[in-house]
């Protein structure tokens, strides 16, 4: 698991690296330029339609493993945004939380603890 937090913490320093030199250059002026890529039908827009795929589905697994609560649909909400920049620091800190066990990473601990169970009892 420490393997898997230093490669999540290079991830994060290189986003984090990257977004600002991106931001120093061109601004905020982000949403215009990703739907409009989408508009032309090109592959820069097929490129920004399949990560936005994967900022949903990332939205939805955060939420899903906080089991739809209250915080869950707001640390989804960050994800649907926030990309690989949040998703780094997230996996970063909870793989910090898990014991090394993947189960839990990716299933969260209630449910980890219950198919833990569920296996055991069979």
């Amino acid at each position: 698991m420490a393997a898997f937090r230093i490669f999540m913490a290079v991830l994060f320093v290189g986003i984090a690296a990257y977004t600002g030199v991106t931001i120093s250059n061109h601004g905020w002026y982000l949403i215009p330029v990703f739907f409009g890529d989408m508009a032309t039908m090109a592959w820069p827009g097929q490129f920004n339609f399949d990560f936005l795929c994967f900022l949903l589905l990332s939205a939805l697994w955060v939420s899903w493993r906080h089991n739809f609560s209250a915080a869950g649909f707001a640390l989804g909400a960050i994800a649907s945004v926030g990309g690989m920049l949040f998703l780094s620091a997230y996996l970063f800190i909870v793989a910090g939380q898990v014991d090394g066990d993947v189960r839990k990473l990716l299933l969260g601990r209630a449910r980890a603890n219950a198919f833990t169970g569920a296996a055991a009892s069979h």
